[in-house]
């Protein structure tokens, strides 16, 4: 598999696109007014400890108080073996076992001062989430303060592999802190871990010298931005190429990899082409479409995403494809074109939580089980922890995905003024039968004959053109003269219903 990385670099905008055999794969996006947060490290005052939901909400110095969960409080790792990445949270049952043997009102009070490291940004109205067990990231290993624990990556499979690292780390671990090996770490040898312990130590030393000095809320560390953190977590030997468009941010890249990864240092290539750099490579169609809801299979079927505040929903669709032998021939097909297609658009576009998969029926239970094999093996590609269970009964699959951030729908995009984020709005008809019947309840009401109904110009013209009879009709019947004014200000749902006499707005009596 050829991987490759393309990085385009503006004063106000960074984005870098992963791409996988010429396969755009993941998107990466930071703003300069909207940096991302996972990572920093705060010295957090306690706002409320709510024993109900064992949680509690610690002021950060941000707009919005944090998330702190009593499973997030966990101050040793000891007991928990051969972790991932310096992360505890895929095992339910350990978790499980945690919040009943811990009671956060044990452990916290209003106004207490803590440390704390965020691990999921704000999404929507929620505040940040962050964590009680502060990590640090190096380029090969992950130190823990205040945990007692030697762990090698679960991505690292061979055995013998694992042990010679768990070896290593346990000699050079130092007193006070665990060490993690990250993926980037197999096949290394000691001194590039040493390399990284002395590095994180000193860097947790100087953390905990700030702490002690500020007060509570305070920003205590703060990790590297998108570019740096993307050269120290993802540009390992297995990427062929990474291209970027600054010049200055390619003297820092280079300098980086010359101290840490000098064999690295030739696949580092500065874009100079007139053309934007995503556009000569063929992004932005890529990344335009990653916004659509339906995504169109080389077959001819189809898949439909729809993201929810809970949840994710993908249905399976077999579109123009007809197939050439039976029915379950065609859905299997489709389905494993649109198992490879989902595994890559959960990455693309950053969609996290819950998500179930509705794929088109089939019978034969080798084909489910491909089927799910084929998802699967997609989302083994992915840097985000992913669960994928069985096939029910009614042909669903439920997976779970790692939520850091808001998906790249949500960053990119608002909700709709007109809907209200429902994604439908009332029919022209629906809003004419709607106005009559305000003006119904409004002839009632107020005992006024002459009114002005203000509309947006489409709802106008089809009240005129369309219901004109039907307005005339019902000013007969209700003894009314009723004027039908378009204001380019409203909106299609919105309306104004004023008195003539005095000019006096009683929409608000009306509204719902």
């Amino acid at each position: 598999m050829i991987r490759e990385i393309l990085i385009n670099c503006d004063p106000h905008e960074t984005r870098i696109a992963i791409l996988e055999d010429k396969e755009l794969v993941e998107l990466l996006v930071e703003r300069a007014d909207r940096r991302r947060r996972v990572g920093d490290i705060h010295k957090a005052r306690v706002n409320a400890v709510l024993p109900g939901m064992q949680a509690a909400f610690v002021d950060i110095g941000l707009a919005k108080t944090a998330f702190l969960h009593v499973s997030d409080l966990v101050e040793s790792l000891a007991d928990y073996d051969e972790l991932e990445e310096g992360s505890f949270e895929d095992d339910e049952e350990k978790r499980r076992d945690l919040r009943q043997a811990i009671k956060i009102e044990d452990h916290l009070v209003k106004g207490q001062d803590l440390l704390v490291q965020v691990t999921k940004e704000s999404i929507g109205t929620k505040g940040p989430r962050v964590s009680g067990q502060v990590s640090l990231p190096g380029r090969y290993l992950v130190l823990l303060p205040g945990a007692d624990h030697a762990g090698v990556s679960r991505r690292i499979e061979d055995r013998s592999e694992r042990a010679r690292l768990k070896g290593i780390v346990s000699e050079i671990k130092p007193s006070g802190a665990g060490i993690i090996v990250r993926t980037a770490g197999e096949g290394k040898t000691k001194r590039h871990f040493i390399a990284d312990v002395k590095f994180l130590s000193r860097l947790w030393k100087r953390i905990e010298i700030k702490a002690g000095k500020v007060r509570a809320p305070a920003l205590l560390h703060r990790d590297m931005e998108l570019v740096a953190g993307l050269i120290r977590d993802i540009f390992t030997d297995d990427v062929h190429k990474l291209v970027i468009d600054s010049k200055k941010e390619h003297g820092q890249i280079l300098s980086y990899v010359r101290s840490f990864a000098p064999e690295l240092r030739h696949r580092v290539k500065l874009y100079t082409g007139r053309a934007p750099i995503f556009d000569f490579y063929g992004m932005e169609p890529e990344i335009e479409k990653a916004m659509d809801r339906k995504i169109w299979l080389k077959k001819g079927g189809y898949i439909a995403i729809d993201q929810t505040e809970a949840l994710v929903a993908i249905d399976v669709n077999t579109g123009r494809y007809i197939g050439r032998k039976d029915q379950e021939e065609t859905a299997f097909k489709t389905n494993m074109e649109a198992a490879h297609e989902i595994a890559r658009q959960l990455r693309l576009r950053d969609m996290g939580g819950i998500i179930v998969i509705d794929f088109i029926d089939m019978e034969q239970e080798g084909h489910k089980k491909a089927v799910l094999d084929e998802l699967r093996s997609g989302l083994r590609k992915d840097r985000a922890r992913t669960k994928a269970f069985q096939v029910s009964e009614l042909g669903l699959v439920e997976m779970t995905r790692q939520r850091e951030r808001p998906s790249l729908l949500h960053y990119f995009s608002e909700e709709c003024p007109s809907c209200g984020g429902v994604g439908r709005v009332l029919s022209l008809e629906s809003m004419s039968m709607k106005m009559e019947r305000i003006l119904k309840r409004a002839a009632a009401e107020l005992g006024e004959k002459e009114m002005r109904l203000k509309v947006s110009p489409q709802v106008a013209v089809y009240l005129l053109e369309e219901r004109g009879a039907r307005l005339e009709h019902l000013e007969r019947r209700l003894g009314l003269e009723i004027d039908i004014v378009d204001d380019p200000s409203l909106r299609r749902e919105d309306f104004r219903l004023i008195l003539r006499r005095g000019n006096k707005d009683v929409t608000s009596q009306f509204e719902g």
